[in-house]
């Protein structure tokens, strides 16, 4: 649908006028996700889970991200561009460090904590979701925008997996599902890393973006 507006000079460049709303709901979104890293990481540490650990990183990475994107969000369109590429970098850097740590955490085969991966992974969720619904009227948006809401959609699906992750070891009494969880992890961040790059390079060529 987004393809149709394209042509029509009104819908050349995403919406400005609610930038200053934009940037309050990045503010909440950069406290909350800050606030989870820590929760998150100690959690992580406590219960030896790869997975809330590669969940933590990604909480740090997003409140970076958000960070840039509250520098930049009433920039020209190339500044935003620019800063992107950047976050678009950074999450394909977080997807090859979790791909690597998994398989470290392969050959050492230690069983996680399922309870305490439960209830951190319960509440990371609910943050997530939170996040998500504040910015879901711009993932339309530009590629700053968009790539700020593939962080959040992607970090709610991987709370899902992780609690399905905490079911699965307790169940088994083995570390893989935590591990299976951690590689979904990883390939999430490689393709949300991927679409914001394309589409970042797509507006700095001043080229239509590409539909995904």
């Amino acid at each position: 649908m987004s393809g149709k507006c394209c042509h029509d000079d009104a819908c050349a460049a995403p919406p400005r006028a609610d930038d200053g709303r934009f940037a309050r709901i990045l503010w909440v979104a950069l406290i909350v996700n800050a606030a989870m890293f820590l929760v998150e990481i100690g959690a992580g540490l406590a219960a030896g889970s790869m997975a809330l650990q590669a969940d933590s990183l990604d909480f740090l990475g997003d409140a970076a991200n958000y960070g840039v994107s509250l520098m930049v969000v009433s920039s020209a369109l190339a500044v935003r561009a620019k800063a992107a590429l950047l976050k678009g970098a950074t999450m394909g850097l977080f997807g090859v460090w979790i791909l690597g740590a998994t398989l470290w955490q392969a050959f050492r085969g230690d069983v996680p904590d399922a309870f305490t991966m439960s209830w951190v992974g319960f509440l990371a969720l609910l943050a997530n979701l939170g996040v998500a619904v504040l910015l879901w009227a711009y993932r339309r948006g530009d590629s700053n925008m968009r790539s700020v809401w593939l962080c959040s959609r992607n970090d709610a699906f991987g709370n899902l997996v992780v609690l399905l992750a905490a079911a699965g070891v307790f169940g088994t009494g083995t570390a893989w599902p935590d591990l299976i969880v951690a590689a979904l992890m990883a390939s999430l961040a490689l393709q949300a890393a991927f679409a914001t790059i394309r589409h970042a390079l797509a507006e700095l060529r001043a080229e239509p973006v590409p539909a995904s």
